[in-house]
This record gives structure tokens, sequence and C-alpha cells, in this order.
């Protein structure tokens, strides 16, 4: 008879702890994916140093693109969990952008300062060429546009610098990722804007416009001049010391003019 009642106790406890009944038979059609962005990186670091620091430190990334010979790609955190790679952030007006990216690292050393200034070092053939792959595989399963494929300093331009001047935006706009902006274009506004400059206020609408988390000041004030850098690192990398010319002011109108 005890046992009976044991047998009886353990039916009752599965059904306990089973979850509740659902009815599915009605699936909503009104949801997207909770992915909208890709945010590229660069490590500061080797590749040993790299995956520990993503793997065991405080931060992490869902993929990592090795420095050797055939650019390993390093799967470290599933899609479907967040990685923290983003950090304090904002775009497009969505803010801590952990939640809705996926964050792709590039064993990469950034910059050393020389007495002569600051040097940049370049990103491998075979890096770029496995960036490619991977983002072309990750816009297609998540349905990114894009246009949403971003650097870390797009969304943090007070603090960061990565992906760097050196990383081949116009390049993979080339192939399908991302956006450039149209040379005889540019070259057409840029002679407009000549003459004279558009107010702070102008610039500082154009660049949130386009994506970019920006005072709306109506002044040149420090934040505004990150931004702006940030901006000019990515689509007009020669000179990017966050001083407004006409050559950015006619990039940023053209950009947001195919948007």
């Amino acid at each position: 008879m005890k046992f009976l009642s044991l047998i009886v106790s353990l039916f009752i406890l599965a059904g306990c702890t089973s979850g509740p009944r659902l009815d599915t038979s009605h699936p909503s059609v009104n949801h997207d994916n909770r992915i909208q962005f890709v945010v590229v990186h660069y490590t500061s670091a080797s590749l040993e140093r790299s995956l520990a620091l993503l793997t065991h430190g405080e931060v992490s990334a869902h993929y990592l693109i090795g420095d050797d010979k055939g650019a390993t790609v390093y799967k470290l955190v599933d899609e479907s969990r967040r990685a923290w790679h983003a950090g304090e952030s904002e775009w497009e007006g969505r803010t801590w952008l952990n939640s809705s990216s996926i964050g792709i690292e590039i064993v990469n050393p950034g910059f050393v300062d020389t007495p002569t200034g600051r040097l940049w070092y370049p990103y491998s053939e075979a890096q770029v060429q496995a960036l490619i792959v991977l983002l072309k595989d990750i816009i297609q399963r998540n349905g990114i546009n894009p246009r949403s494929i971003i650097g870390h300093s797009d969304i943090a331009p007070l603090r960061k610098l990565d992906p760097g001047p050196l990383f081949p935006w116009k390049r993979l706009a080339q192939a399908g990722l991302g956006v450039w902006p149209d040379e005889q274009a540019v070259a057409r506004q840029q002679a407009i804007f000549a003459p004279q400059l558009p107010p702070a206020s102008w610039f500082q609408a154009e660049l949130a416009r386009l994506g970019y988390p920006t005072p709306q000041t109506g002044e040149w004030d420090v934040a505004t001049h990150h931004v702006l850098a940030a901006f000019q690192m990515h689509y007009r990398p020669t000179r990017f010391d966050g001083t407004p010319d006409a050559q950015s002011a006619a990039i940023l109108q053209v950009l947001n003019q195919t948007k």
C-alpha cells in the first residue's frame, strides 16, 4: 500500500512540474526577429588573449574571427542568447543593443601611438572574406536589413573607436552588406555646401536621422564633435577629426536621401 501511495505521489509531482497546458493552435502573425543589428568590433588583443577574454572574462561576443592564415571563425555564444559586447549604446533611438544585436569581434590590435602619430592596423584579406561570408549568412537567416550592420564606434561614439578607419565599410557595401554614398552625388552636394556650411543643429538632426546617438543642442559641443568623428571614420576615413566640412555634410545628405 505504501508503495502504491509513493507511485501516486510521484505522478502528482510530475504533473505539477510539467508546466501549464498550452494551446498553440492560434499563432500570431504579429512578430519579428529580436535580432535587429550586427555590431562589428576589433579585439585589441591577440587571438589567445581574445579567446580568454571573450569566454572567461566580463565581455563576450557571438563570433570571433581569428588572425590565423585561414581566419577561423569561432562561435562563442548562440545567437538566441544575449552576448555582452555593446555595453552602453544607442542606434536609431534603440538603447543597450546587447539585447537586439549580434556581436562579431575580429582579432586586430587596433592602433599604436608613435612619435609621428597614431598607426592603425589593417585587416587581412582572409579576415575580410570570412566576415563577408559570415555577415551574409547572419542577415539572411535573421532577416536583418544590411543597413543595420554597424560598428562599435557608431553606437558608442563617446567611448569607442573600433572597428577603426581601416575597416572596409565600402567593400562590405559593395557586397550588399551596408550602404555607401554615391561619389558623384556627394560631389554635387559638396559644391552646394562649400560656400556656407549648415549650422550645428542641421548636422545634429541629420546624424540622428542616420541613426547616430546625437545631442540636439544646436551647438558644437564635445559630444557632437565625437559623433561627427565616428560618422567620418565610417564614411570618410581619410579624415575623421570631428570638424564639420562641406564633404561631411554632403555625405550625410546623400545617405539620408537614400534611406
